[in-house]
């Protein structure tokens, strides 16, 4: 066996409800501009442009209860409350119908973004790496194991909210997304060979604003395990 010049940092790992096993991570999706009206809030026409595809690295993962250091350079740290999938298998250029035999799980996270950094690095043309992928970015609440089809479990009128302090900020359904979930895997293995681990951020509805410190969130989708964070 090959020796490793330092010791590997442990595998990132997210809870599942009511197992005592969890669920290794590989990597992480996230879709922009999955909502038309979050499209239209950022600036952007969802008649004209299809939603895309963006990387945050696997330890940005939180897990629900935590509380995190507010983010580093940035003044403007914003909330995307999402449905995240959790796949069991992959493979390329699947079919919807394909794409549902990969899902393991569903989980409820947040988008941490620094929107200066984002709008900085629009303005510029430059990618939006530091804005997206920074550390602890991906809160996320234990995934529920599918026990049936996706629609039978979570059905496409099921709400999801996000409250900050106490006070709802975001509420929508999840049939307001214009890639449904099937169609996002589908479609994002057109792009990339998916794997077991992989998650995907599925987009967020409109209602997007800033944090603070000290601020309390709780994020939700109906029938979900809850995610709650804080900021220190």
């Amino acid at each position: 066996m090959t020796s490793t010049v330092f010791a590997p940092p442990p595998a990132v790992t997210v809870a599942v409800s009511g197992l005592d096993a969890v669920f290794p991570v590989r990597r992480i999706f996230c879709v922009g501009r999955n909502y038309a009206a979050h499209a239209r809030e950022m600036g952007g026409d969802p008649t004209k442009e299809a939603p895309f595809f963006f990387c945050k690295p696997a330890d940005a993962v939180v897990p629900s209860g935590a509380t995190l250091p507010f983010p580093v350079a940035t003044s403007d740290l914003h909330h995307e409350v999402e449905l995240v999938l959790a796949l069991k298998s992959g493979g390329s250029a699947l079919s919807p119908e394909q794409a549902a035999e990969t899902l393991y799980g569903v989980g409820v996270g947040v988008d941490l973004t620094r929107r200066d950094l984002q709008a900085e690095a629009k303005k510029a043309g430059r990618p939006w790496d530091m804005a997206k992928g920074f550390d602890r970015s991906a809160p996320l609440a234990a995934l529920l194991p599918l026990s049936a089809p996706l629609d039978q479990v979570l059905p496409a009128s099921s709400r999801i909210r996000l409250s900050v302090n106490g006070v709802v900020r975001q509420d929508g359904a999840l049939e307001e997304m214009i890639l449904s979930p099937l169609e996002i895997i589908a479609h994002l293995s057109q792009l990339v060979e998916l794997a077991a681990g992989d998650l995907i951020f599925t987009g967020t509805p409109e209602g997007v604003a800033a944090l603070v410190p000290g601020d309390a969130v709780r994020a939700e989708v109906e029938g979900l395990p809850a995610l709650e964070f804080r900021l220190a």
